[in-house]
C-alpha cells in the first residue's frame, strides 16, 4: 500500500459515525486543503472541513463508507465507494432542514483525492444526489421547474 493510500485510508476511518474524529481528519490536510462535495456545489477549508463531517454524521450517525474499489496512482488516490446509513437527523438543503425520516440511503460515490507531501490538498466528492434525495424520499418536483422556465421563456 502507497503512502498516500494509507492517508486515505485513514480519512475515511476517522469520517466513519462510530469514530468521527473531525480535527484527526483535518489534520490530515495540508493547511489550504479543500474538501469539496461537487453534486452541491460546496467547498469547505480549515476548521470547515470538521464540521462539514460533523453535519453529515448529525443527520446520519451510524454513517459508514463502504469502500469498493482504492486507486492509487501516485499523489492521486481514486475510490469507488457507497456512502450509507440511516437518516435519524435534519438533513440540510439550500431551502432547509429535512426532517429525519429514519430511511437507510446507500449512495454510490466516486472520491478524488490530490495528495501534496503526504497532506491531502484536495478532496474531491461525487455522490449521486439525485439517488440519495430519491432514498430519502424527496422527489424532484419537475412540474414546478417546468411551469417556471416556461414564465422566464415568455417574459423575456
Amino acid at each position: 500500500m502507497t503512502k498516500s493510500e494509507e492517508v486515505v485510508r485513514e480519512a475515511y476511518r476517522l469520517a466513519e459515525g462510530d469514530v468521527l474524529d473531525g480535527h484527526g481528519f483535518r489534520a490530515l490536510f495540508t493547511e489550504d486543503g479543500t474538501f469539496n462535495d461537487v453534486p452541491n456545489g460546496l467547498t469547505f477549508h480549515g476548521d470547515g472541513i470538521p464540521q462539514a463531517l460533523a453535519g453529515l454524521a448529525t443527520a446520519f450517525p451510524d454513517i459508514h463508507r463502504e469502500l469498493a474499489g482504492v486507486h492509487a496512482m501516485g499523489d492521486v488516490v481514486a475510490v469507488e465507494l457507497r456512502i450509507q446509513g440511516t437518516h435519524l437527523g435534519g438533513f440540510p438543503t439550500q431551502v432547509g432542514e429535512i426532517p429525519p425520516t429514519g430511511r437507510r440511503i446507500d449512495v454510490p460515490t466516486a472520491d478524488l483525492w490530490h495528495l501534496r507531501d503526504g497532506k491531502i490538498e484536495t478532496f474531491n466528492c461525487y455522490n449521486a444526489a439525485n439517488l440519495w434525495l430519491a432514498q430519502l424520499g424527496v422527489a424532484p418536483d419537475f412540474a414546478s421547474a417546468i411551469k417556471a422556465a416556461r414564465a422566464a421563456g415568455t417574459s423575456a
